[in-house]
């Protein structure tokens, strides 16, 4: 069986996002190569949340994010994902907001995620947090995903492409 990744927001949103910024033309284009050439590698999940958070967007390409995001199996919040939220929350690991980061994170670890993916590189795919999420879920006994962006799970990257 593939190892499951979980996918938050930010991927199904960079997959379109038309910004003529170099830096978001590179994550468009690192998301879709990942999306086409290695997501078979993986059992993929995302959650009502990332639903919920595409539809209350304002991006011009939301609904086209959305359709994406359809296509995988989601998961739900529970009682006692929103348990775990609110630990991430008093123990500093996420910002205080029960429905962005913190949820994604409770989501993979409780759902035992091998992967986060994501392209949140300051709360969520960030090494200096990586530490503070092991010690905080192995406290819980949970699962702890390794939280990554599409370009990191691609393996090297040659000049050839």
């Amino acid at each position: 069986m593939n190892e499951l990744a979980y996918l938050e927001t930010s991927i199904f949103s960079f997959y379109y996002d038309a910004r003529a910024v170099p830096s978001v033309i590179a994550r468009r284009e690192w998301t879709q190569e990942w999306w086409k050439m290695y997501r078979s590698q993986y059992t993929l999940i995302t959650s009502t949340a990332v639903y919920d958070e595409l539809r209350r967007g304002n991006k011009p390409q939301k609904d086209q994010a959305l359709t994406l995001a359809l296509t995988i199996p989601a998961v739900m919040p529970t009682n006692a994902i929103s348990e775990i939220v609110q630990v991430y929350i008093k123990q500093y690991l996420m910002p205080k907001d029960p429905i962005g980061d913190a949820l994604h994170l409770a989501l993979a670890s409780y759902h035992t995620c091998e992967y986060l993916l994501t392209w949140n590189c300051d709360h969520l795919a960030n090494a200096h947090k990586f530490a503070h999420i092991r010690r905080i879920n192995t406290l819980l006994g949970l699962h702890v995903p390794v939280v990554v962006t599409p370009l990191e799970l691609m393996g090297e990257i040659s000049d050839e492409r």
